[in-house]
Protein backbone atom coordinates (compact mmCIF):
# COMPACT_ATOMS: atom_id res chain seq x y z
CA UNK A 1 0.00 0.00 0.00
CA UNK A 2 2.79 2.41 0.90
CA UNK A 3 4.57 1.71 -2.39
CA UNK A 4 1.38 2.46 -4.30
CA UNK A 5 0.91 5.75 -2.46
CA UNK A 6 4.56 6.66 -3.07
CA UNK A 7 4.10 6.04 -6.80
CA UNK A 8 0.92 8.13 -6.81
CA UNK A 9 2.59 11.08 -5.06
CA UNK A 10 5.58 11.04 -7.40
CA UNK A 11 3.18 11.01 -10.34
CA UNK A 12 1.57 14.17 -8.94
CA UNK A 13 4.99 15.85 -8.92
CA UNK A 14 5.65 14.96 -12.53
CA UNK A 15 2.06 15.96 -13.38
CA UNK A 16 2.78 19.49 -12.16
CA UNK A 17 5.95 19.76 -14.21
CA UNK A 18 4.15 18.68 -17.38
CA UNK A 19 0.99 20.68 -16.69
CA UNK A 20 2.88 23.94 -16.65
CA UNK A 21 4.05 23.33 -20.22
CA UNK A 22 0.70 22.60 -21.86
CA UNK A 23 -1.56 24.78 -19.71
CA UNK A 24 0.53 27.83 -20.65
CA UNK A 25 0.38 27.13 -24.39
CA UNK A 26 -3.35 27.81 -24.69
CA UNK A 27 -2.98 30.97 -22.60
CA UNK A 28 -0.23 32.48 -24.77
CA UNK A 29 -2.44 34.67 -27.01
CA UNK A 30 -4.16 36.11 -23.91
CA UNK A 31 -0.81 36.70 -22.18
CA UNK A 32 0.47 38.43 -25.32
CA UNK A 33 -2.59 40.69 -25.48
CA UNK A 34 -2.61 41.53 -21.76
CA UNK A 35 1.14 42.14 -21.41
CA UNK A 36 1.77 43.42 -24.98
CA UNK A 37 4.23 40.59 -25.73
CA UNK A 38 5.36 39.77 -29.28
CA UNK A 39 6.11 36.25 -30.63
CA UNK A 40 9.64 36.31 -29.18
CA UNK A 41 8.26 37.29 -25.77
CA UNK A 42 5.76 34.42 -25.89
CA UNK A 43 8.53 32.00 -26.85
CA UNK A 44 10.48 33.11 -23.78
CA UNK A 45 7.43 32.66 -21.52
CA UNK A 46 7.59 28.97 -22.47
CA UNK A 47 11.34 28.62 -22.97
CA UNK A 48 12.53 30.39 -19.80
CA UNK A 49 10.87 27.54 -17.91
CA UNK A 50 12.22 24.74 -20.11
CA UNK A 51 15.73 26.20 -20.52
CA UNK A 52 16.32 26.49 -16.77
CA UNK A 53 14.67 23.11 -16.22
CA UNK A 54 16.96 21.48 -18.77
CA UNK A 55 20.10 23.29 -17.62
CA UNK A 56 19.63 22.35 -13.95
CA UNK A 57 18.37 18.79 -14.27
CA UNK A 58 21.78 17.10 -14.22
CA UNK A 59 22.89 19.11 -11.23
CA UNK A 60 19.60 18.36 -9.48
CA UNK A 61 20.05 14.63 -10.11
CA UNK A 62 23.49 14.75 -8.48
CA UNK A 63 22.20 16.82 -5.55
CA UNK A 64 19.39 14.30 -5.12
CA UNK A 65 21.88 11.42 -5.08
CA UNK A 66 23.94 13.25 -2.45
CA UNK A 67 21.24 14.72 -0.16
CA UNK A 68 18.31 12.37 -0.79
CA UNK A 69 15.63 12.47 -3.46
CA UNK A 70 12.79 12.80 -0.93
CA UNK A 71 14.41 15.96 0.45
CA UNK A 72 14.80 17.38 -3.03
CA UNK A 73 11.19 16.53 -3.94
CA UNK A 74 9.96 18.47 -0.89
CA UNK A 75 12.18 21.45 -1.80
CA UNK A 76 11.01 21.35 -5.42
CA UNK A 77 7.32 21.28 -4.48
CA UNK A 78 7.75 24.19 -2.05
CA UNK A 79 9.57 26.35 -4.60
CA UNK A 80 7.08 25.40 -7.31
CA UNK A 81 4.25 26.76 -5.18
CA UNK A 82 6.03 30.07 -4.48
CA UNK A 83 6.98 30.64 -8.12
CA UNK A 84 3.50 29.75 -9.37
CA UNK A 85 2.19 32.57 -7.17
CA UNK A 86 4.85 34.91 -8.64
CA UNK A 87 3.77 33.99 -12.19
CA UNK A 88 0.12 34.57 -11.37
CA UNK A 89 0.86 38.06 -10.03
CA UNK A 90 3.38 39.12 -12.73
CA UNK A 91 2.72 42.74 -13.86
CA UNK A 92 4.65 42.54 -17.17
CA UNK A 93 6.41 40.17 -19.56
CA UNK A 94 9.87 40.58 -18.00
CA UNK A 95 8.64 39.64 -14.52
CA UNK A 96 6.65 36.71 -15.92
CA UNK A 97 9.68 35.39 -17.81
CA UNK A 98 11.86 35.70 -14.69
CA UNK A 99 9.23 33.95 -12.54
CA UNK A 100 8.91 31.20 -15.14
CA UNK A 101 12.69 30.72 -15.02
CA UNK A 102 12.55 30.23 -11.24
CA UNK A 103 9.62 27.87 -11.74
CA UNK A 104 11.86 25.90 -14.11
CA UNK A 105 14.42 25.60 -11.31
CA UNK A 106 11.72 24.20 -9.04
CA UNK A 107 10.73 21.72 -11.73
CA UNK A 108 14.38 20.71 -12.11
CA UNK A 109 14.56 19.85 -8.42
CA UNK A 110 11.31 17.94 -8.63
CA UNK A 111 11.46 15.95 -11.85
CA UNK A 112 14.56 13.70 -11.40
CA UNK A 113 13.63 13.12 -7.78
CA UNK A 114 10.23 11.68 -8.71
CA UNK A 115 11.81 9.31 -11.21
CA UNK A 116 14.60 8.26 -8.84
CA UNK A 117 12.10 7.56 -6.01
CA UNK A 118 10.01 5.39 -8.35
CA UNK A 119 13.17 3.62 -9.55
CA UNK A 120 14.22 2.91 -5.94
CA UNK A 121 10.76 1.88 -4.75
CA UNK A 122 10.36 -0.79 -7.46
CA UNK A 123 13.74 -2.58 -7.76
CA UNK A 124 12.68 -5.64 -9.82
CA UNK A 125 13.01 -5.08 -13.58
CA UNK A 126 9.46 -6.09 -14.56
CA UNK A 127 7.70 -4.15 -11.81
CA UNK A 128 10.04 -1.21 -12.43
CA UNK A 129 9.01 -1.04 -16.10
CA UNK A 130 5.33 -1.25 -15.13
CA UNK A 131 5.75 1.46 -12.50
CA UNK A 132 7.54 3.68 -15.01
CA UNK A 133 4.63 3.13 -17.38
CA UNK A 134 2.17 4.27 -14.70
CA UNK A 135 4.44 7.23 -13.83
CA UNK A 136 4.60 8.26 -17.49
CA UNK A 137 0.88 7.65 -18.02
CA UNK A 138 -0.37 9.60 -14.99
CA UNK A 139 2.03 12.45 -15.65
CA UNK A 140 0.98 12.39 -19.30
CA UNK A 141 -2.58 13.13 -18.20
CA UNK A 142 -1.27 16.66 -17.71
CA UNK A 143 -1.01 16.92 -21.48
CA UNK A 144 -4.73 16.53 -22.26
CA UNK A 145 -5.67 18.22 -18.97
CA UNK A 146 -3.51 21.25 -19.78
CA UNK A 147 -5.35 22.52 -22.88
CA UNK A 148 -8.78 21.74 -21.43
CA UNK A 149 -8.06 23.18 -18.00
CA UNK A 150 -6.23 26.12 -19.54
CA UNK A 151 -9.11 26.83 -21.89
CA UNK A 152 -11.66 26.74 -19.06
CA UNK A 153 -9.53 28.85 -16.70
CA UNK A 154 -8.58 31.46 -19.30
CA UNK A 155 -12.20 31.79 -20.46
CA UNK A 156 -13.67 31.92 -16.95
CA UNK A 157 -10.99 33.65 -14.86
CA UNK A 158 -8.24 35.01 -17.12
CA UNK A 159 -4.72 33.84 -17.91
CA UNK A 160 -3.34 34.36 -14.39
CA UNK A 161 -5.49 31.52 -13.10
CA UNK A 162 -3.47 28.93 -15.08
CA UNK A 163 -0.60 29.56 -12.64
CA UNK A 164 -2.60 30.09 -9.46
CA UNK A 165 -4.35 26.73 -9.90
CA UNK A 166 -1.03 25.06 -8.97
CA UNK A 167 -1.20 26.26 -5.36
CA UNK A 168 -3.77 23.79 -3.93
CA UNK A 169 -2.21 20.91 -5.90
CA UNK A 170 1.23 21.72 -4.46
CA UNK A 171 -0.18 21.87 -0.92
CA UNK A 172 -1.72 18.39 -1.20
CA UNK A 173 1.34 16.88 -2.91
CA UNK A 174 3.68 18.33 -0.29
CA UNK A 175 1.66 16.88 2.59
CA UNK A 176 1.48 13.43 0.98
CA UNK A 177 5.21 13.42 0.15
CA UNK A 178 6.12 14.13 3.77
CA UNK A 179 3.78 11.37 4.91
CA UNK A 180 4.23 8.58 2.35
CA UNK A 181 7.74 8.76 0.86
CA UNK A 182 10.51 7.14 2.87
CA UNK A 183 13.81 8.97 3.29
CA UNK A 184 16.52 7.49 1.08
CA UNK A 185 20.16 6.87 1.94
CA UNK A 186 22.23 9.68 0.41
CA UNK A 187 25.32 8.87 -1.66
CA UNK A 188 27.84 11.18 0.01
CA UNK A 189 30.41 10.49 -2.71
CA UNK A 190 28.42 12.59 -5.20
CA UNK A 191 29.65 16.17 -5.74
CA UNK A 192 27.95 19.04 -7.54
CA UNK A 193 29.89 20.14 -10.63
CA UNK A 194 29.10 23.87 -10.42
CA UNK A 195 31.37 25.04 -13.31
CA UNK A 196 29.87 22.36 -15.56
CA UNK A 197 26.34 23.33 -14.51
CA UNK A 198 26.97 27.01 -15.28
CA UNK A 199 28.60 26.23 -18.65
CA UNK A 200 25.67 24.01 -19.63
CA UNK A 201 23.15 26.69 -18.62
CA UNK A 202 25.01 29.35 -20.61
CA UNK A 203 25.34 27.12 -23.66
CA UNK A 204 21.66 26.17 -23.77
CA UNK A 205 20.38 29.69 -23.04
CA UNK A 206 22.59 31.19 -25.76
CA UNK A 207 21.53 28.51 -28.26
CA UNK A 208 17.81 29.10 -27.62
CA UNK A 209 18.33 32.88 -27.77
CA UNK A 210 20.15 32.45 -31.09
CA UNK A 211 17.24 30.47 -32.59
CA UNK A 212 14.59 32.93 -31.34
CA UNK A 213 16.64 35.93 -32.51
CA UNK A 214 17.17 34.33 -35.93
CA UNK A 215 13.42 33.97 -36.36
CA UNK A 216 12.82 37.60 -35.40
CA UNK A 217 15.72 39.45 -37.05
CA UNK A 218 17.68 36.95 -39.19
CA UNK A 219 21.48 36.90 -39.14
CA UNK A 220 21.76 40.02 -36.98
CA UNK A 221 24.65 40.93 -34.69
CA UNK A 222 22.63 39.65 -31.73
CA UNK A 223 22.00 36.30 -33.43
CA UNK A 224 25.67 35.84 -34.36
CA UNK A 225 26.86 36.87 -30.89
CA UNK A 226 24.47 34.40 -29.23
CA UNK A 227 25.64 31.64 -31.58
CA UNK A 228 29.28 32.41 -30.76
CA UNK A 229 28.58 32.33 -27.00
CA UNK A 230 26.80 28.98 -27.38
CA UNK A 231 29.77 27.48 -29.27
CA UNK A 232 32.36 28.80 -26.79
CA UNK A 233 30.33 27.64 -23.77
CA UNK A 234 29.85 24.18 -25.29
CA UNK A 235 33.58 23.82 -26.00
CA UNK A 236 34.45 24.95 -22.46
CA UNK A 237 31.91 22.52 -21.05
CA UNK A 238 33.41 19.62 -23.01
CA UNK A 239 36.97 20.51 -21.94
CA UNK A 240 36.00 20.96 -18.30
CA UNK A 241 34.08 17.70 -18.08
CA UNK A 242 37.19 15.84 -19.27
CA UNK A 243 39.21 17.26 -16.37
CA UNK A 244 36.65 17.86 -13.60
CA UNK A 245 37.24 15.82 -10.41
CA UNK A 246 33.48 15.18 -10.15
CA UNK A 247 32.05 15.72 -13.65
CA UNK A 248 28.37 16.48 -14.04
CA UNK A 249 28.31 14.09 -16.99
CA UNK A 250 30.97 11.35 -16.65
CA UNK A 251 32.79 11.22 -20.03
CA UNK A 252 32.84 7.40 -19.86
CA UNK A 253 29.08 7.41 -20.53
CA UNK A 254 29.78 8.87 -23.99
CA UNK A 255 31.36 5.54 -24.91
CA UNK A 256 28.14 3.63 -24.11
CA UNK A 257 26.24 3.58 -27.38
CA UNK A 258 23.04 2.29 -25.76
CA UNK A 259 23.01 5.13 -23.22
CA UNK A 260 23.87 7.87 -25.71
CA UNK A 261 21.44 6.46 -28.28
CA UNK A 262 18.50 6.35 -25.84
CA UNK A 263 19.05 9.98 -24.86
CA UNK A 264 19.52 11.24 -28.43
CA UNK A 265 16.24 9.53 -29.39
CA UNK A 266 14.55 11.12 -26.36
CA UNK A 267 15.85 14.51 -27.52
CA UNK A 268 14.51 14.01 -31.05
CA UNK A 269 11.14 13.01 -29.60
CA UNK A 270 10.74 16.21 -27.58
CA UNK A 271 12.27 18.51 -30.19
CA UNK A 272 9.49 17.53 -32.59
CA UNK A 273 6.69 16.93 -30.07
CA UNK A 274 7.02 20.04 -27.89
CA UNK A 275 7.91 22.27 -30.84
CA UNK A 276 4.88 21.02 -32.78
CA UNK A 277 2.50 21.65 -29.85
CA UNK A 278 3.72 25.26 -29.68
CA UNK A 279 3.22 26.06 -33.37
CA UNK A 280 -0.04 24.11 -33.75
CA UNK A 281 -1.52 25.97 -30.75
CA UNK A 282 -0.62 29.29 -32.39
CA UNK A 283 -2.07 28.05 -35.68
CA UNK A 284 -5.42 27.17 -34.09
CA UNK A 285 -5.77 30.40 -32.10
CA UNK A 286 -3.97 33.06 -34.13
CA UNK A 287 -4.36 31.80 -37.73
CA UNK A 288 -7.77 30.12 -37.49
CA UNK A 289 -9.01 32.38 -34.64
CA UNK A 290 -10.43 29.70 -32.33
CA UNK A 291 -10.84 30.63 -28.67
CA UNK A 292 -8.71 29.00 -25.93
CA UNK A 293 -11.35 26.42 -24.94
CA UNK A 294 -12.00 25.32 -28.53
CA UNK A 295 -8.27 25.10 -29.28
CA UNK A 296 -7.78 22.97 -26.15
CA UNK A 297 -10.50 20.55 -27.25
CA UNK A 298 -9.01 20.41 -30.76
CA UNK A 299 -5.65 19.31 -29.31
CA UNK A 300 -7.18 16.26 -27.60
CA UNK A 301 -6.38 13.87 -30.52
CA UNK A 302 -2.71 14.56 -29.70
CA UNK A 303 -2.79 14.45 -25.92
CA UNK A 304 -5.34 11.71 -25.18
CA UNK A 305 -3.45 8.94 -27.08
CA UNK A 306 -0.27 10.04 -25.33
CA UNK A 307 -1.88 9.66 -21.91
CA UNK A 308 -3.69 6.40 -22.73
CA UNK A 309 -0.74 4.68 -24.41
CA UNK A 310 1.89 5.38 -21.76
CA UNK A 311 0.82 2.78 -19.10
CA UNK A 312 0.21 0.19 -21.82
CA UNK A 313 3.65 0.92 -23.24
CA UNK A 314 5.20 0.35 -19.81
CA UNK A 315 3.85 -3.21 -19.86
CA UNK A 316 5.11 -3.70 -23.42
CA UNK A 317 8.58 -2.50 -22.45
CA UNK A 318 8.57 -4.81 -19.41
CA UNK A 319 7.75 -7.83 -21.56
CA UNK A 320 9.55 -7.15 -24.84
CA UNK A 321 12.10 -4.47 -23.97
CA UNK A 322 11.94 -0.78 -24.99
CA UNK A 323 13.08 -1.26 -28.60
CA UNK A 324 9.79 -2.44 -30.26
CA UNK A 325 7.56 0.34 -28.82
CA UNK A 326 10.24 2.94 -29.63
CA UNK A 327 10.31 1.89 -33.28
CA UNK A 328 6.52 1.80 -33.50
CA UNK A 329 6.23 5.23 -31.91
CA UNK A 330 8.78 6.84 -34.21
CA UNK A 331 7.15 5.44 -37.35
CA UNK A 332 3.67 6.50 -36.24
CA UNK A 333 4.99 9.98 -35.48
CA UNK A 334 6.55 10.19 -38.95
CA UNK A 335 3.22 9.22 -40.52
CA UNK A 336 1.45 11.91 -38.53
CA UNK A 337 3.83 14.80 -39.17
CA UNK A 338 3.83 13.95 -42.88
CA UNK A 339 0.33 15.55 -42.93
CA UNK A 340 1.60 18.98 -41.79
CA UNK A 341 2.70 20.03 -45.33
CA UNK A 342 -0.95 19.59 -46.46
CA UNK A 343 -2.27 22.27 -44.08
CA UNK A 344 -3.26 25.76 -45.28
CA UNK A 345 -4.60 28.75 -43.35
CA UNK A 346 -8.15 27.75 -44.25
CA UNK A 347 -7.82 23.97 -43.84
CA UNK A 348 -10.57 21.90 -42.30
CA UNK A 349 -9.85 20.54 -38.83
CA UNK A 350 -10.02 17.03 -40.31
CA UNK A 351 -6.80 17.80 -42.22
CA UNK A 352 -5.02 18.42 -38.91
CA UNK A 353 -6.40 15.40 -37.02
CA UNK A 354 -4.07 12.76 -38.61
CA UNK A 355 -1.03 14.84 -37.68
CA UNK A 356 -2.26 15.19 -34.08
CA UNK A 357 -3.11 11.49 -33.79
CA UNK A 358 0.25 10.40 -35.22
CA UNK A 359 2.17 12.61 -32.83
CA UNK A 360 0.05 11.56 -29.85
CA UNK A 361 0.36 7.84 -30.52
CA UNK A 362 4.05 8.19 -31.32
CA UNK A 363 4.90 10.05 -28.13
CA UNK A 364 2.66 7.75 -26.07
CA UNK A 365 4.74 4.78 -27.21
CA UNK A 366 8.04 6.62 -26.98
CA UNK A 367 7.94 8.43 -23.63
CA UNK A 368 8.08 5.50 -21.16
CA UNK A 369 10.22 3.47 -23.57
CA UNK A 370 13.05 6.00 -23.85
CA UNK A 371 13.03 6.49 -20.08
CA UNK A 372 13.25 2.73 -19.52
CA UNK A 373 16.01 2.42 -22.15
CA UNK A 374 18.07 5.20 -20.55
CA UNK A 375 17.73 3.80 -17.00
CA UNK A 376 18.53 0.31 -18.26
CA UNK A 377 21.70 1.54 -20.01
CA UNK A 378 22.90 3.89 -17.24
CA UNK A 379 24.90 3.09 -14.09
CA UNK A 380 22.59 1.07 -11.80
CA UNK A 381 24.01 2.74 -8.68
CA UNK A 382 23.31 6.27 -10.06
CA UNK A 383 19.60 6.46 -10.94
CA UNK A 384 19.60 10.21 -10.25
CA UNK A 385 22.32 10.73 -12.86
CA UNK A 386 20.58 8.55 -15.46
CA UNK A 387 17.19 10.19 -14.97
CA UNK A 388 18.84 13.63 -14.93
CA UNK A 389 20.61 13.02 -18.25
CA UNK A 390 17.45 11.66 -19.87
CA UNK A 391 15.26 14.50 -18.67
CA UNK A 392 17.92 17.07 -19.58
CA UNK A 393 18.04 15.72 -23.12
CA UNK A 394 14.26 15.85 -23.43
CA UNK A 395 13.73 19.28 -21.87
CA UNK A 396 16.65 20.92 -23.67
CA UNK A 397 15.44 19.55 -26.98
CA UNK A 398 11.88 20.72 -26.22
CA UNK A 399 13.14 24.26 -25.60
CA UNK A 400 15.13 24.17 -28.83
CA UNK A 401 12.12 22.76 -30.69
CA UNK A 402 9.99 25.74 -29.60
CA UNK A 403 12.75 28.17 -30.62
CA UNK A 404 13.52 26.55 -33.99
CA UNK A 405 9.93 25.81 -35.01
CA UNK A 406 8.90 29.30 -33.90
CA UNK A 407 11.66 30.75 -36.09
CA UNK A 408 10.47 28.64 -39.03
CA UNK A 409 6.80 29.69 -38.85
CA UNK A 410 7.46 33.29 -37.71
CA UNK A 411 4.56 35.68 -37.08
CA UNK A 412 1.09 34.04 -36.99
CA UNK A 413 -0.38 37.42 -37.99
CA UNK A 414 0.90 36.59 -41.51
CA UNK A 415 -1.12 33.38 -42.14
CA UNK A 416 0.33 32.38 -45.53
CA UNK A 417 3.93 32.71 -44.36
CA UNK A 418 3.06 30.91 -41.12
CA UNK A 419 1.56 27.90 -42.90
CA UNK A 420 4.50 27.74 -45.32
CA UNK A 421 6.74 27.51 -42.26
CA UNK A 422 4.44 24.81 -40.87
CA UNK A 423 5.08 22.78 -44.04
CA UNK A 424 8.83 23.03 -43.40
CA UNK A 425 8.24 21.97 -39.78
CA UNK A 426 6.50 18.82 -41.06
CA UNK A 427 9.37 17.90 -43.38
CA UNK A 428 12.02 18.46 -40.70
CA UNK A 429 9.98 16.42 -38.19
CA UNK A 430 9.75 13.43 -40.53
CA UNK A 431 13.49 13.54 -41.23
CA UNK A 432 14.43 13.74 -37.53
CA UNK A 433 12.17 10.89 -36.42
CA UNK A 434 13.23 8.65 -39.30
CA UNK A 435 16.85 9.25 -38.28
CA UNK A 436 15.86 8.40 -34.68
CA UNK A 437 14.30 5.13 -35.90
CA UNK A 438 17.56 4.18 -37.62
CA UNK A 439 19.47 5.02 -34.43
CA UNK A 440 17.06 2.85 -32.42
CA UNK A 441 17.90 -0.14 -34.61
CA UNK A 442 21.60 0.52 -34.10
CA UNK A 443 21.83 1.57 -30.43
CA UNK A 444 18.97 0.04 -28.44
CA UNK A 445 19.64 -3.64 -27.73
CA UNK A 446 17.19 -6.35 -28.65
CA UNK A 447 15.30 -7.81 -25.68
CA UNK A 448 16.86 -10.85 -24.06
CA UNK A 449 15.04 -14.06 -24.95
Amino acid sequence: MRRTLTLAVMCVGMFLVQLDVTVVNVALPHIGHALHADLAGLQWVVDSYTVVLAACLLGAGVVGDRWGHRTLAVAGLSLFGVTSLMCGLAPNTAVLVAARALQGLAAALLLPSTLAVVNRTFPERGEKARALGVWAGISALALPAGPLLGGVLVTAAGWRSVFLINLPVVAVALALTLRAVRKDEPARTSRLDLPGLLAAALSLTALVYCAISAGRSGASAQTLAAGAVAVVATVLLALWEQRAPHPMFPPALLRKLDFVGANVIAAAMNFVGIGAVFVVTLYLQKVQHHDAWTAGVMLLPLFVPLAVCAPFTGRLAARYGPRPPMLAGLLLGCAGTAFLPLITSGSSYLTLVPALLGLGLGMGLLTPSVVAAALQAGPPERPGLSSGVNNTARQAAGALGIAVFGAMVQDPEAPDRFTTGLHHVGVLSVVLWLAAAVLTLRAVPRPAR
